[in-house]
């Protein structure tokens, strides 16, 4: 009785090919009814438990069972009345069923059903010949199981691997709410090439036709296959109309290429191309794009990026990361966000790095390239031409942990233009060593961890730069490190309002001691000044890179305490104070910096606060007592609302470490590196509608950097979006606007620009799963995510 379970593949790559083009991102079905379009069938074998691997289903054998059996011995044989042919998870029944032995025919007749792991068929009527594997089926409905989605068909004709189904339906939709619908006359479709055709397709949404098609080719399985995706369309004040048309090219099973023209109608006609390959152990991907003439900029445009990386061995891989841009504009002109300002160089490089259990190094170098229109290749940092790392730390009994850190680097930046004239930068080169020891000494209430290391600098300078610092082009430094590192926990139970929870309190202290090595006329190549925060005070170097050792005769005293949730552990409140004391002034600096005098440092405190579940509140605060000020302030809070909605709310203050404190109060905000509101939020109306916003603005510069307003509709299988955006597009301060609006078809796909992108980006906790990500910077740093692919 095999040839019935031919009713399997022809509805099911129907349906997986009307989807065929869906969005990679998963639809959220929240809003869809539990009940199933066809309920599943009684009698059906039950789903297999996580972890069961079942037999093949041709090894499987067919039971068949019915209230009645007859016929003619050796010729036909007819089951009535509930009957049940089963076969591993597949599952057929219906009213009757009657198989001609001597014509290899079948006829299944009254409330056929068919399910197995991939989907539910029901129909009237099914016939069919076994051996010219011909089959009719009748009436027809379908869900799919493991993907939502539903639909129907007059009829259904299979000849082989060749099959048609004739006045077909799709949707995502409930079958008594079909917001979207996709209906075709007549599909044919060949599953041993996967692929099938499409005759006058028309794609409803409610009752009105919006997309008529009159033929179309798509495949009907997951394998990859050359043709369009889905456009992008915006418009903004800066590039107008945008539209983009991606277009898939499926060149091999282990590489493919996205082509991507597009058109701006203030800027121009763009290509860009994305080149994806997989070879064993290793992939990358190649992308660029061209412009040859920006109307707005007057130029050609261009980008190019590898990033890749190869297995080697168990132990090391090679890893590359490379980027080229036409201009120091194109970050900020094609970034469609705040991101783009903030990146001032293009960041490349490329290496064999390795790992074992107690070791890591690299052999490596990069590159940076101008990518702010504001400054000049003289203030670039020092590319690394090649550089290789070494560290290993391993414990040798269990008093000892022994460890060493190793760097040796070639640094070069080469020439230089400043106002039309051409400066050289000679680099040089420089050894790093540091081996330590450390003796980790601890118990269940108590820490202790003394270590003393030695530090080993050597440079070797091109003659030009050891004449322009006014040394020798052989230096070195040499200099102990030591620290004593220890801590006590305390903690307590208490309940309070009916709750248990864990109170610790967990004092600290870090003592470090360098001695002082005059190093002021060290070349500065890849070093500089950490931001101090409550982890700075726990380093035995307040410097980043190597070109810096800060002579230190410090202690550390600071102490932290959390309150601990008994029921599920959830820390609930945790608070950190903590503060340097220097016993000498610290000599060591870079230039133009000033001496850090003895003394205190300022306080720094972090506290976290959750006063509910839906609620958690954050404060960092620096307060310097020597001068009487704040060096730094944050708030930041969050609040979850019910049905996935999130308000967020922060303040950020840093004040300019140069800051002159002989200003008047009416210019302290004009000395602050930065003062910043951002409020940022999604709440929903109802369980359709939702607004989204948010505001990001300048104290300092008394602006907006972003501004966002948008509404969301959502059903259980229709989404729209619309977003306005206002945002600071260019180191100018310019602002750039935009109008973006989505429509997306769960299931099937999205017309219009990826606005989930942007609230993503911009809302934290947009995406609940976002929550415990630190969320990428918007105005400093090289980390930001400019899009520059077109």
């Amino acid at each position: 009785m095999r040839p019935v379970f031919r009713l399997l593949p022809l509805p099911l790559g129907i349906a997986l090919s009307l989807s065929a083009q869906a969005a990679d991102r998963v639809p959220d079905w929240g809003l869809c009814p539990v009940d199933d379009a066809i309920p599943a069938f009684a009698g059906a074998p039950p789903k297999l438990a996580p972890g069961q691997v079942a037999l093949p289903r041709s090894e499987q054998q067919t039971d068949i069972e019915g209230d009645r059996l007859g016929g003619v011995k050796d010729q036909s044989v007819e089951y009535q009345g509930n009957v049940a042919l089963t076969r591993g998870d597949q599952f057929l029944g219906t009213d009757k069923l009657t198989y001609n032995e001597d014509s290899e025919t079948y006829v299944a007749e009254g409330n056929v059903r068919y399910q197995d792991g991939g989907m539910r068929v029901v129909a009237d009527r099914a016939e069919g010949n076994q051996a010219k594997d011909e089959h009719k089926i009748e009436d027809v409905r379908y869900q799919l199981v493991e993907r939502r989605g539903n639909g129907g068909a007059d009829s259904i004709e299979l000849a082989g691997a060749k099959g048609r189904m004739n006045h077909s339906t799709y949707t995502t939709c409930p079958p008594g709410d079909k917001r979207w619908e996709l209906r075709a006359a007549r599909i044919d479709v060949d599953t041993d090439k996967g692929m099938g055709v499409a005759r006058n397709a028309t794609l409803r949404i409610g009752k009105f036709p919006v997309l008529y098609v009159p033929w179309f080719m798509f495949p009907i399985d997951d394998t990859r296959r050359t043709g369009l995706l889905y456009p992008s369309i915006s418009n903004s004040d800066r590039n107008g109309f945008d539209y983009r048309q991606p277009i898939y090219l499926n060149l091999a099973p282990n590489y493919d290429l996205t082509l991507t023209p597009r058109i701006m109608t203030n800027r121009g006609a763009s290509l860009g191309a994305e080149f994806r390959y997989l070879v064993p152990r290793g992939a990358g991907t190649v992308a660029g794009m061209y412009m040859p003439n920006d109307d707005l900029r007057d130029r050609d445009r261009g980008f190019f990026l590898y990033n890749g990386y190869q297995s080697l061995s168990q132990h090391w891989q090679a890893r590359s990361g490379i980027v080229w841009i036409s201009d120091p504009r194109y970050f900020e002109d094609f970034s469609n966000s705040i991101n783009g300002v903030s990146i001032t160089s293009a960041y490349s490089y490329t290496g064999v790095f390795g790992t074992g259990r107690y070791w890591t190094s690299s052999i490596y170098a990069n590159h940076y390239q101008v990518a702010d229109p504001s400054l000049t290749e003289a203030n670039l940092p020092y590319s690394s031409k090649p550089g290789a790392t070494f560290n290993w730390e391993q414990p040798l009994s269990n008093w000892f942990t022994a460890g060493v850190e190793a760097e040796a680097v070639r640094f070069q930046k080469g020439d230089a233009r400043i106002n039309s004239q051409r400066f050289e930068f000679p680099g040089g080169t420089r050894l790093d060593l540091k081996p330590y020891v450390s003796v980790p000494l601890e118990g269940a209430s108590w820490f202790l961890r003394p270590t003393a290391a030695w530090r080993y600098t050597s440079y070797q300078l091109d003659d030009g730069l050891a004449s322009q610092l006014g040394t020798d082009d052989r230096l070195t430094r040499s200099l102990p490190i030591l620290t004593v590192d220890g801590g006590l926990y305390f903690d307590r139970a208490f309940r309070w309002r009916g709750e248990e929870y864990t109170q610790t309190l967990e004092p600290r202290i870090f003592y470090l001691n360098v001695p002082y090595r005059d190093q002021s006329k060290y070349p500065v190549f890849d070093t500089g000044g950490l931001t101090f925060s409550w982890g700075q005070l726990f380093r035995d170097n307040r410097y980043s890179g190597a070109d810096r050792q800060a002579d230190a005769n410090q202690l550390t005293t600071a102490i932290s305490s959390r309150f601990i949730r008994g029921s599920d552990g959830r820390e609930k409140l945790a608070l950190n104070l903590g503060q340097i004391r220097y016993f000498e002034d610290s000599r060591v600096g870079l230039p133009g910096e000033p001496i850090l005098q003895k003394g205190k440092s300022a306080w720094v405190a972090d506290a976290d606060w959750s006063p509910s579940d839906d609620w958690n509140i954050g404060a960092s605060y620096e307060w310097d007592a020597r001068l009487h000020r704040e060096n730094m302030a944050s708030v930041r809070a969050q609040y979850l609302l019910k049905d996935d909605g999130v308000i967020n709310f922060a303040y950020r203050y840093r004040r300019n470490p140069g800051f002159n404190a002989t200003l008047p109060k009416s210019e302290l905000n004009r000395s602050a590196l930065l003062e910043q509101v951002d409020l940022s939020f999604l709440y929903p109306i109802n369980d359709t509608w939702s607004v989204v916003g948010r505001y990001y603005y300048s104290i300092l510069d008394k602006k907006p950097l972003e501004t966002i307003a948008g509404v969301q509709w959502e059903s259980c299988c229709v989404a729209a979006r619309l977003v306005a955006r206002r945002y600071v597009e260019n180191s100018e301060g310019d602002l750039n606007s935009g109008l973006l609006f989505e429509i997306e078809l769960k299931g099937l796909g999205s017309a219009g620009q990826d606005t989930r992108r942007t609230l993503r980006r911009a809302i934290l906790g947009y995406y609940r799963d976002d929550l415990y990500l630190v969320p990428p910077s918007t105005t400093t740093g090289q980390k930001a995510d400019p899009d520059p692919l077109p």
